[in-house]
């Protein structure tokens, strides 16, 4: 098994992944300043990738609020916190799961918003998402918290379902931040460097069979964004749904499709927390005898940090998968 670490340098494509694309273009100089009607905004993130977004932006100095997720990049991880999680930490993955169904059946919620600190905090734009419950504040929590703010700020959800729409997102965050020629930059990058790809991959003799899991107990395919990437890396994926929601998968899914390759790339976890999990998929599959583990293809990815968050990463994301398939 092989472990894909995120700050390794792709020397094949000249592609330092310790320094993302979006970090790149961030630190470029601002052509203009970053105010709309002469005062800087007020930026509140609920999700991380929103935080990508915003920073890759160069709106880091606006940005006055974060979840508790946030860790990238290094330079907000001291803004104030404004959510929390109801699940405890340390539980098993299995646990996880049956935890956010519980909350899921019974309509209740899975992150909680600091009401006082936010209206300390005064925000004039705050950045969410309405795609997914699990995966950050929902929309109706969201709304609520506005409700009791003196000052009403505007509201940006975030619905990307493929690389274009994340591309929509970052174009939509740009334009209400009053940074459009920077947001269409990053843009551009992003594009050119699928389009590269795609050079790079053209006329393929044959494509390696994929098994991208984003959960493991129990398992759960890729979705959304995930299987594009594969599709322009080279690869076929033999068990998500592109453009569609991830979906609960048996074992012997997962067995019958006999993939080449294997990608581990669990939602929230980093790839040490990711390879403890890894026992319980060798226990419930016949595991010697799937093609990606005779060949050495097993993968174990940080899901935290790339793959699961619609922001700029997903670029070093295809990157990151063209090199697992070719290297």
């Amino acid at each position: 098994m092989a472990t894909t670490m995120a700050n390794e340098k792709n020397t094949r494509h000249g592609l330092d992944v310790k320094q993302p694309v979006a970090e790149r273009i961030s630190q470029q100089p601002i052509e203009k300043p970053l105010t709309q009607v002469g005062m800087p905004h007020r930026i509140v993130t609920l999700l991380p990738s929103a935080t990508e977004i915003v920073c890759a932006l160069g709106l880091q100095d606006q940005l006055v609020g974060i979840t508790h997720e946030c860790n990238y990049p290094n330079s907000i991880v001291d803004r104030p916190i404004v959510t929390q999680s109801t699940i405890a930490k340390g539980l098993s993955s299995q646990d996880i799961d049956l935890k956010v169904r519980d909350h899921l059946s019974d309509n209740s919620a899975l992150y909680s918003i600091d009401q006082a600190l936010m209206s300390k905090l005064e925000p004039t734009v705050i950045v969410s998402q309405a795609l997914c419950d699990v995966c950050a504040v929902a929309e109706s929590e969201v709304k609520a918290v506005i409700e009791n703010l003196n000052i009403k700020p505007r509201l940006l959800n975030l619905e990307p379902m493929s690389l274009n729409d994340v591309f929509d997102t970052i174009l939509m965050v740009g334009k209400a931040c009053g940074v459009s020629k920077r947001a269409e930059k990053l843009v551009q990058q992003g594009q050119q460097t699928i389009r590269d790809v795609e050079q790079r991959r053209a006329n393929l003799p044959s494509k390696p069979k994929v098994a991208f899991l984003e959960w493991i107990d129990p398992p759960f395919n890729a979705g959304h964004w995930t299987p594009e990437i594969i599709e322009l890396a080279g690869g076929i994926d033999c068990l998500g749904n592109k453009h569609q929601p991830s979906r609960t998968i048996s074992y012997e899914e997962i067995q019958a499709a006999a993939p080449d390759v294997m990608v581990v790339a669990l939602c929230g976890f980093d790839e040490q927390r990711a390879a403890m999990d890894m026992d319980i998929l060798k226990s419930n599959l016949d595991w010697a005898s799937l093609p990606c583990v005779k060949n050495d293809r097993v993968h174990v990815v940080d899901g935290n940090a790339y793959f699961s968050r619609s922001g700029p990463r997903l670029i070093d994301s295809l990157l990151i998968m063209e090199d697992i398939l070719w290297r």
